[in-house]
């Protein structure tokens, strides 16, 4: 059964089919919720369980008779393809345990789900990482979240696996939040640790991903190793480039090495132009060290870049919003500047009205200028 619907063309169109794939393990704490919020968006939800030893599927048994075991080989991307496979319908989301989509963002994809262009082969969603204490976004990235099942794309890679698509794919505004919670830490370091002695031949995205188990691991020394061998490839996704600067950055901040610290900050300009994220950090390091002008041009370029739309990239929403204002009023009140202090203190609140900081410097810098009025006057 499907619905028709006529667009205002007058074009026929058809209600698209979604399948909704997982593959879940020890899942009996997140995944009703997960479940609750795309019920009534798919068509049909495939579970694809690699061993759960909780209550997992009996859960998941609410839901959906569509359960199937596979074997665990260390490989996320030999149970997701397996998972795809089977699918039967139009078209095929995927999720997470740990993800859901809100109310606003379901209200939207069911509308999708009526409006789609059946040309599209993919639709890519924000991926909404974590949140401030006010419910603000503030760090995300995108996926390619509805795939075509005629398409047959496959997912590539033992961990951090990715879904490799192509042909006409749509921007979306739906949004999907991961609400994380306590996992094995230790399992996909262990993955990678295993294929290394077993002698691998790791690719560039490998390198990339195993520095960053080893960074979360504090193996702060190897991480660097791991890193260096992934930009030297000079191959790999821009933004896993200039991700892996930044992470290569920390590192150094962590080992208390500064002049290469800075060395990778400003490697990431060249692959792509400046970010927020890295001004804003540059801007950082001068106002610790007292170069208050060298932090104003950072901080102000970071204020005058164009916050990417689209961008598929890591992004910490503050650096691209109110971070850098908040700080230009610390450096301009270094500076005696007041008037400009209290302007970029102004600008973060329109972002941040209820932040502790942006309150304090507003009360503060009043408290200044009228004191500074008051002076002109009597002099």
């Amino acid at each position: 059964m499907f619905i028709m619907l006529i667009n205002f063309e007058g074009i026929i169109m058809k209600e698209i089919s979604i399948s909704l794939c997982m593959i879940v393990k020890n899942e009996e704490n997140t995944i009703a919720r997960c479940l609750d919020s795309v019920k009534d968006i798919v068509d049909e939800i495939v579970i694809v369980d690699t061993g759960s030893t909780d209550r997992t599927k009996e859960i998941v048994g609410g839901y959906t008779d569509k359960i199937y075991d596979f074997t665990w080989i260390d490989d996320f991307s030999a149970a997701r393809n397996y998972a795809f496979s089977l699918a039967s319908t139009d078209y095929i989301l995927w999720l997470d345990a740990d993800d859901v989509i809100l109310e606003p963002d379901r209200l939207k994809f069911l509308d999708l789900k009526k409006t789609l262009d059946p040309l599209m082969d993919a639709v890519n969603m924000p991926y909404l990482l974590a949140f401030d204490q006010h419910g603000n976004v503030t760090f995300s990235l995108r996926r390619n979240r509805l795939v075509k099942r005629s398409r047959n794309f496959q997912w590539i890679g033992a961990v951090h696996e990715y879904l490799a698509v192509g042909g006409h794919i749509l921007n979306s505004d739906i949004s999907v939040v991961h609400k994380e919670e306590a996992r094995d830490s230790d399992r996909n370091l262990n993955i990678y640790e295993r294929r290394l002695a077993g002698g691998e031949e790791f690719t560039p995205r490998d390198f990339y991903y195993f520095a960053n188990e080893l960074f979360e691991h504090q193996q702060f020394e190897r991480a660097i190793e791991f890193y260096e061998k992934f930009l030297n490839t000079d191959m790999g996704w821009v933004e896993d480039r200039i991700a892996a600067c930044a992470k290569l950055a920390d590192c150094f901040h962590r080992l208390g090495d500064p002049k290469s610290e800075h060395a990778f900050l400003y490697r990431s300009f060249e692959y792509d132009t400046p970010r927020a994220e890295f001004c804003c950090r540059l801007g950082h390091s001068c106002l610790q060290a007292g170069r208050l002008k060298q932090a104003v041009f950072w901080y102000k370029l970071a204020t005058e870049l164009e916050k990417p739309v689209d961008s598929w990239g890591h992004m910490y929403h503050a650096c691209w919003t109110w971070l850098p204002h908040l700080q230009l009023c610390v450096c301009y009140d270094r500076l005696g500047e007041h008037e400009l202090a209290y302007k970029h203190n102004e600008i973060a609140r329109t972002f941040q009205p209820e932040n502790v900081s942006v309150i304090h410097n507003k009360i503060y810098l009043e408290g200044v200028l009228g004191k500074e009025v008051k002076e002109e006057k009597n002099s």
